[in-house]
């Protein structure tokens, strides 16, 4: 009897023990606001609408201690609409949501690094995204236009093994290959990546390169599909590169730093972005134009933050993205120019709790993806029916 007492008490203890060196946390934001927009599908646009300055969300996030510096880690984060109640991340050109659409990764950690399976961001969102005032202050209202080289974190990687460095004294990199699950054809709807960051006192710095092949269904069309896409099946939204669907691969290279002088932050980031052998209709998307080549834009945006008061931040920015000229099989179409104004004021009533106001201005020249004489598309909203679009932002953000 002693004895059994004495393993019940030593099973007792080995237990508590295990479930001191784990740990789960919830966390989340909730992120809400009103808009108005000045010329949405042709008309003036009032709406309440969720996660423009972060993505309304909440996750678990584990870790178990397995001795010797290693570590079990996992992530699972659902994203989800305010407004309504619905799952914020959706399978393109399908209604239906994913529980968990922002992450979901399990790995290992070390003094070394950390590996890590599942759902997850590429480089370019790692290393270059945090420079971008869209995803600082300006939530996604004030990303590039249609995020086209996903500095604001539109599109996620499936299917993605992922490695990121430990800090050695303010250097980190990391890399994401993602397979694309086709019997026979291994570098179908595959994704990879690669990027470092560089943070030492007031200076900091990024550069990433991001690579998808058959990018309209494994990349934009988020569903790292084993198939070809449907007739005319196009997952893109914006008319910026919507027109680009039958691109076999899309390439970003994209670049950024930022300084910290007393209370102000200069930054600035470049992208070159490419969508490549254009005319891929067998695997990748449509192709009504007839396009071949490459079409390429370049992208630049400068910033300004300044920290008026520990609780006040004023911001400002100015981006341009020129788009080249593509080949059709019997001519060329010249490229479009968006010119993009931002302005930011972000008052924080706790360290929780925030409001914000954000004002985005757009004007577009030239001629665009789709054949059509461009107009104005800032990211995420329906596009003006005219060379100029406006839209206005007031909300309130949360954090638990």
């Amino acid at each position: 009897m002693k004895k059994t007492v004495f393993a019940a008490g030593c099973l007792a203890a080995f237990t508590t023990c295990a479930h001191a060196q784990s740990s789960v946390t919830l966390y989340g934001i909730i992120d809400e606001g009103f808009n108005w927009t000045s010329n949405s599908g042709g008309k003036s646009l009032y709406n309440l609408s969720s996660g423009v300055m972060q993505g309304s969300r909440w996750g678990l996030r584990g870790a178990e201690d397995l001795g010797g510096g290693l570590k079990a880690i996992f992530v699972l984060e659902n994203g989800f609409d305010v407004n309504n109640g619905s799952l914020g991340q959706k399978n393109r050109g399908s209604t239906q949501g994913l529980m968990f659409g922002r992450q979901a990764y399990v790995g290992l950690s070390s003094p070394y690094g950390t590996m890590t399976l599942g759902r997850q961001y590429d480089s370019v969102v790692d290393y270059v995204g945090p420079l971008e005032v869209g995803t600082q202050w300006g939530g996604y209202i004030a990303a590039h236009p249609g995020d086209l080289d996903n500095f604001n974190n539109a599109y996620r990687v499936n299917n993605a093994i992922k490695f990121t460095s430990a800090d050695y004294s303010g250097l980190r990199f990391g890399g994401v290959y993602s397979l694309g699950g086709i019997a026979g054809e291994t570098t179908r709807n595959q994704v990879w990546s690669v990027g470092a960051g560089y943070t030492r006192g007031p200076l900091v710095l990024g550069a990433a390169y991001l690579n998808a092949r058959n990018p309209n269904v494994g990349f934009f069309g988020d569903n790292g599909a084993s198939t070809a896409p449907a007739a005319n099946a196009n997952f893109i939204s914006s008319p910026v590169y919507s027109g680009y669907a039958s691109a076999h691969t899309y390439q970003v290279i994209g670049a950024g730093g930022a300084y910290t002088f007393g209370a102000a932050t200069i930054g600035a980031t470049y992208s070159n972005v490419q969508f490549k052998s254009l005319g891929d209709t067998v695997t990748s998307g449509p192709n009504p134009r007839g396009y071949t080549g490459n079409a390429t834009f370049n992208n630049a945006e400068v910033s300004f933050k300044y920290q008026a008061t520990p609780a006040l931040v004023l911001g400002a920015a100015f981006d341009y993205t020129k788009g080249g000229s593509v080949s059709t099989a019997t001519s060329s179409t010249g490229g479009a120019k968006y010119y993009q104004g931002a302005l930011g004021v972000d008052y924080f009533l706790s360290k929780r709790t925030d409001v914000y106001v954000i004002g985005v201005y757009q004007k577009a020249s030239g001629t665009d993806s789709t054949g059509a004489t461009a107009v104005a598309a800032i990211n995420n909203l329906t596009p003006s029916t005219s060379d100029r679009q406006t839209t206005v932002r007031a909300g309130i953000r949360h954090k638990f």
